[in-house]
């Protein structure tokens, strides 16, 4: 990699900046003095900025407990950026691994690896993400057996099912695999009941960390990396 490159994946500089330090000799390689832009940094470099040895950041997994009024997008349209929890560098390369709307809380993935995120998001994975859904009114037995069998959306060519479980009158767990726009709240819809409380609890066999509060989040284990 070029070394002026190497520098800014390594910091936030920007190319110009980077350039600026190599002119005045503020970066060495292995102990040398290089004011090169174009010198070529192989793995067993080490590069440093006035002595401070320098890295570049590799692939991020982190998994943030979304808070409500706080929208999945980089872009603020009136809520918080779900990006602003993370105190990261680069934090805007950050791909967010799929959406909640802005009142839906619970676990949201992000990454800097766009295949490892196309793997959880891609329709051909079915990657089962669960609810635990509120509703407004007590969910009649009739609407939790319409849940189970499947239910036709407006502009759906066939019914969408989804794994149901009843955990008290207005609440209940609910699983599905196909991620389509606002499926939880239209399938609930479609039997007659309306959502009031959205929360996703785990996606595949990866949960929500119960230790974070709302807005809080952490890095994801190698085993959790692994999991998709």
């Amino acid at each position: 990699m070029r070394l002026d490159k190497y520098l800014c994946s390594a910091t936030e500089l920007s190319r110009s900046l980077a350039k600026k330090l190599l002119h005045r000799g503020d970066v060495t390689c292995d102990g040398e003095v290089i004011k090169d832009p174009g010198f070529k940094v192989a793995d067993h470099h080490l590069v440093c900025i006035d002595g401070e040895p320098v890295r570049p950041i590799g692939p991020r997994y982190l998994m943030l407990h979304k808070p409500a009024d706080c929208v999945s997008s980089h872009v603020d349209d009136g809520h918080r950026s779900v990006l602003t929890f993370i105190d990261q560098p680069r934090r805007e390369e950050l791909v967010i691994v799929g959406r909640l709307d802005a009142d839906t809380t619970g676990l949201l993935l992000l990454t800097s690896d766009g295949q490892w995120s196309h793997r959880i998001t891609s329709p051909n994975s079915r990657c089962p993400k669960r609810y635990r859904v509120t509703l407004t009114d007590p969910l009649a037995p009739e609407q939790l057996a319409a849940l189970k069998n499947g239910v036709m959306l407006h502009g759906e060519s066939e019914p969408v099912a989804a794994e149901v479980e009843q955990i008290g009158s207005h609440t209940l767990w609910l699983t599905i695999a196909e991620g389509k726009y606002h499926q939880v709240k239209r399938m609930c819809a479609a039997v007659g009941n309306k959502v009031v409380g959205l929360h996703r609890h785990s996606i595949g066999r990866l949960a929500l960390d119960p230790q974070l509060a709302p807005g809080e989040w952490r890095a994801l284990t190698e085993e959790e990396i692994a999991l998709f």
